[in-house]
């Protein structure tokens, strides 16, 4: 079949197909082996005409390994040969305690395929591949695999798998038939389902930054309203006399704020029972009692106005106030972290609206005042389910109860968000994400809990959004820089990889990419991916749905992979038009 080589250049050899010689119809993509000089030399068909055939350069086998990249041609009297089932199993790998099976080759007669795991599970991986190529499929296939191997029982695996459409529950549902020793655990957004736990967030679990996003901050200014918010619903969540001071201070120095101005006594008392009626102690209500000399009047009493035009009990009101006023208190932080709940926070930000500082700077006050119609839209709308966690609990029990199911290990946990808005899902995607990378920075043994993020259609999440702008950093793309050595890890599923952080492709070290046609993505994939190749691009957009093309660090070459059906099969097949339009 091969004749001589005519010539070679750059990475390509040029080979004559020797007079009446039939040639392979399937020769296209197959590997051959260039010999002599006592080295081999591996190549991949990549064009048939009907005299020469032309073969591109991808690595040596040398003590019976493979080594990818050619620093050494071969001579133009080098043999040239289909390549053997040994050498091959240099490529697509052997079944051993520390793999796995992939898929299936297509080219050689659906030769197993088996991957490292170890290479392949601590690197970023993007799977990539337009709606019917069987994306979600090879997904469930994937992760399958290494649950059903025998010979390896990642028992102590953590797979959070956020789910933007509900596909995987019934992928991996009964995991637990498996293996008694796996447990699959089911969150969800759907309120009415039976047979899984709502999502549930304990508030006091949040930074700054994640209110920020909760509340779709977008000025600076307002992080700091927000810093201010949480420290007070901290503060206020002791519940003692030391709280209850610190409210009655506030309230005393806004009012006294308020007594000091231009304003008219009618004005004044507009905005001091303004302050009373958002913001009241049992000391600063409008009916509490106020002691005067030899008698009592209520507090809304002593803001009587005289024909002068001044309070009748001006003397009264700025002696019964001003007791309150402590400055020392303003140097109060809050020692630890107490439960509260959603209309605790409403309320500290209530009394972070009346703070020294807001009351009197109407740009401050009004970026406050977004906030808080943000923050009371969350309170009543139906959302405010996912954020109210019964009890008090430490970030470490969270994280453990959230891998616990009847008290046993489960190894993978679906968050299904098919029942909230992408504005919502995309915003607790990112708080789960810092939670657990925070938790994993915070290991005293490195990288000695691994969580793999499995974040499907992730175009919706991880995006060249805001975040940097506004906090310094974006989470996904540090996950992408550092998580790696903690060992945090994505998989990244999407259709639209245009639409990702360039930040975060660019980290990626495998990619399993299914077919994919449209223009933009596929220059888009070729541009940003460094070991990619037009021979790889060319490749994907003939992909038959359940094949892909697979390349990166745990893949010798790039290989075309038929993934194994998986059973039971996610819940991501086409609309049956036909059976649902009969009669």
């Amino acid at each position: 079949m091969f004749g001589k080589i005519v010539y070679i250049s750059d990475n390509i050899a040029h080979i004559s197909i020797p007079e009446g010689t039939p040639v392979a119809q399937n020769l296209i993509n197959m590997n051959v082996i260039f010999e002599d000089n006592n080295k081999k030399i591996l190549g991949e068909v990549v064009d048939v005409s009907k005299e020469i055939i032309k073969v591109h350069f991808l690595g040596e086998i040398a003590n019976g390994k493979f080594v990818g990249g050619v620093l050494r041609k071969p001579t133009m009297a080098a043999n040239v040969r289909i390549i053997n089932n040994e050498e091959l199993e240099l490529i697509t790998g052997v079944s051993s305690p520390n793999s796995f099976r992939l898929g299936y080759s297509p080219l050689y007669d659906n030769k197993e395929i088996y991957i490292d795991i170890n290479e392949l599970c601590s690197n970023h991986l993007a799977i990539f591949g337009n709606t019917g190529s069987g994306k979600s499929y090879g997904v469930a296939s994937f992760i399958q695999s290494l649950f059903y191997n025998k010979d390896f029982q990642p028992y102590r695996a953590n797979y959070m798998i956020f789910d933007a459409y509900g596909e995987y529950h019934t992928a991996f549902s009964k995991l637990n038939e498996v293996n008694p020793n796996y447990q699959f655990k089911f969150y969800t957004t759907n309120r009415t389902q039976t047979d899984g736990e709502l999502i549930s967030i304990p508030l006091w679990l949040l930074s700054i930054d994640d209110f920020a996003l909760l509340l779709e901050a977008d000025t600076h200014s307002q992080l700091t309203i927000i810093e201010r918010m949480l420290k007070l619903v901290r503060i206020f969540a002791t519940d003692d006399n030391i709280s209850n001071e610190y409210k009655n201070h506030l309230i005393a120095s806004a009012i006294m704020d308020i007594m000091y101005t231009n304003q008219t006594s009618a004005s004044k008392r507009n905005d001091i029972f303004s302050i009373i009626s958002s913001c009241s102690t049992d000391q600063f209500s409008l009916n509490t009692p106020v002691q005067g000399l030899g008698y009592i009047r209520k507090f809304k009493d002593c803001f009587e106005i005289n024909t002068s035009g001044t309070f009748v009990e001006s003397n009264l009101i700025t002696e019964y106030v001003t007791s309150f006023i402590k400055p020392e208190l303003e140097k109060l932080e809050p020692t630890s972290d107490h439960y509260f709940n959603l209309n605790d926070l409403e309320r500290a930000l209530q009394f972070t609206l009346i703070s020294e500082g807001l009351l009197r700077n109407d740009h401050m006050y009004n970026e406050a005042i977004t906030l808080k119609v943000r923050l009371h839209s969350l309170v009543i709308s139906e959302n405010a389910i996912f954020f109210n966690y019964p009890k008090y609990i430490t970030t470490n029990e969270y994280i453990a109860s959230l891998v616990t199911k009847n008290n046993r290990k489960a190894q993978i946990v679906n968050f299904n968000l098919e029942d909230i808005d992408d504005r919502l899902a995309k915003t607790i995607v990112k708080i789960y994400s810092k939670l657990l990378f925070n938790f994993t920075k915070s290991l005293k043994v490195r990288a000695s809990i691994p969580f793999h993020l499995v974040i499907e259609e992730c175009h919706r999440y991880i995006q060249n959004d805001g975040d940097v702008k506004l906090l310094g950093y974006n989470i996904f793309e540090r996950i992408a820089k550092e998580g790696r050595k903690f060992g945090m890890i994505l998989n990244l599923i999407s259709q639209r990889p245009v639409e990702i952080s360039e930040t975060v492709i660019s980290q990626c070290i495998d990619f399993l990419i299914f077919k994919m046609t449209h223009p933009r993505d596929l220059d888009y994939i070729e541009k940003m991916l460094p070991n990619v190749s037009k021979e790889i691009i060319e490749k994907q957009k003939s992909l038959q749905p359940g094949t892909c093309v697979a390349f990166g660090k745990a893949f010798k070459i790039p290989m075309i992979v038929r993934m194994p059906l998986p059973n039971p099969e996610p819940y991501s097949s086409n609309a049956n038009i036909v059976a649902t339009w009969k009669a």
